[in-house]
């Protein structure tokens, strides 16, 4: 099912009176990538919370359109949001370490809770990503970062979402890993699926994004199609870097990493265990 995911003059805050998003409003469709960037502090991973349903809003809305109909998920919690087609995929590991592979691919389907489909789309995931079955038995905690990174995309996948949302994927991930993260969620919007994605490494991102939002101090400042920016998104990385005593951190949303190509084969994620 093709869904949309919009988000309507949101405001919202960690702290009473100290609010993050400042009337942030934006859209993202089936078969498209839309990208968030904006220098340290604008909003980008709060706005992924807020339309994840981790973080409520303090006004403005967040609007699910499907082919059957269109819900005000505003309100609607995390867990919910999950079982309407909503999937994230949180910035930093969140495997369960001391569970098997496979166990925690069967928790990515708890929202499903029919054997035989869980059944299935784990299936689908070994034969996806081959080396995740070679470790099915394995403790998660023993794979890589890079392992780890691909079954957490592995086990967002088996509720099948119709929207996924993705922060930093590239953060802490070997360069081999982080190509492959940027030709799958390429290969997911194919598909047709709505994805959202934050990524400090900005080049990487905006060589897949079909739509680029840029965020100041917790609202839009400019979006459009990518191909609309043309330099212009050169400049204002370099504003940002100019201004941001963080810039040369690693968490910060520099484009130093290397741009995935397009075209490059999938590498095979297993080698990178110590790298």
């Amino acid at each position: 099912m093709s869904a949309t995911l919009t988000m309507r003059d949101v405001v919202a805050e960690y702290s009473p009176g100290q609010p993050i998003l400042r009337g942030l409003t934006l859209a993202a469709e089936p078969g498209h990538l839309s990208v968030i960037i904006g220098p340290n502090g604008s909003g980008k991973s709060t706005a992924l919370r807020v339309l994840a349903g981790l973080l409520i809003p303090t006004s403005g809305t967040v609007s699910l359109r499907t082919d059957s109909d269109e819900l005000d998920v505003s309100h609607v919690p995390a867990h919910e949001r999950a079982g309407r087609g909503i999937g994230f995929l949180p910035q930093g590991h969140s495997v369960f370490p001391a569970m098997s592979v496979h166990d925690n691919l069967l928790l990515g389907g708890w929202s499903v809770r029919r054997s035989r489909k869980i059944s299935d789309a784990v299936a689908s995931a070994y034969a996806r990503y081959p080396a995740l079955a070679d470790k099915r038995n394995a403790p998660a905690g023993s794979l890589s970062g890079g392992q780890q990174r691909i079954l957490e995309l592995a086990r967002s996948l088996i509720a099948d979402p119709s929207i996924l949302l993705v922060d930093e994927p590239s953060a802490g991930v070997a360069p081999v890993v982080a190509t492959l993260m940027y030709q799958e969620l390429a290969q997911l919007r194919d598909e047709g699926r709505t994805v959202i994605l934050v990524d400090q490494d900005v080049r990487a991102a905006l060589a897949v994004a079909d739509t680029v939002y840029v965020l100041k101090s917790g609202a839009v400042d400019r979006w459009g199609p990518t191909a609309d920016f043309g330099d212009d998104l050169d400049a204002l990385v370099r504003d940002w870097l100019a201004l941001d005593p963080a810039a040369d951190t690693p968490h910060a949303d520099t484009p130093h990493a290397s741009i995935p190509q397009a075209d490059t084969p999938q590498a095979n994620y297993a080698e990178e265990a110590h790298s």
